[in-house]
């Protein structure tokens, strides 16, 4: 088992219903990431590549990545992740509410780690999302620092 305790996990996600749902069953859990959140695709590179006004932005982890962002979407987003050295052995998580097989189908060709559908109702977004925790935060060795 890994000592994951203190890791943090970019979410990307313009939506605030679905940020409090995460941060609400993310702190239901007994491990407490550091979660810092960007709402849109341009907004994340910046985030990642420590741009302005993110430069003292900590690296994440893992990213949770929506695919429906304004401005560049999450698609392009997940494109330019994989396709940077420095960024590419991050896990990426799709979080999205699309369950389009040609989504999932791009999403893994363009590297994506997972691929989860939102649940639509409250105590599966909740179980979701602490399965996702137990998984990627307990379960899996990630990539050092």
């Amino acid at each position: 088992m890994a000592d994951n305790k203190f890791l943090d996990i970019l979410l990307i996600e313009d939506s605030a219903g679905d940020i409090r749902l995460i941060n609400d069953a993310l702190a239901e859990t007994d491990i407490k990431p550091e979660i810092s959140n960007v709402k849109n695709g341009v907004a994340a590179m910046q985030f990642l590549r420590r741009q302005t006004p993110f430069e003292d932005a900590p690296r994440p982890r893992i990213i949770m990545l929506d695919l429906n962002l304004p401005g560049i979407d999450g698609r392009v987003v997940l494109k330019k992740i994989k396709s940077d050295s420095a960024l590419a052995v991050i896990p990426v998580i799709i979080f999205s509410g699309s369950d389009a097989p040609n989504d999932i189908l791009n999403c893994y060709a363009a590297g994506a780690n997972c691929y989860i559908v939102k649940p639509r109702d409250l105590y599966s977004f909740t179980e979701t999302i602490r399965s996702l925790v137990d998984f990627w935060l307990r379960k899996v060795k990630l990539p050092p620092e």
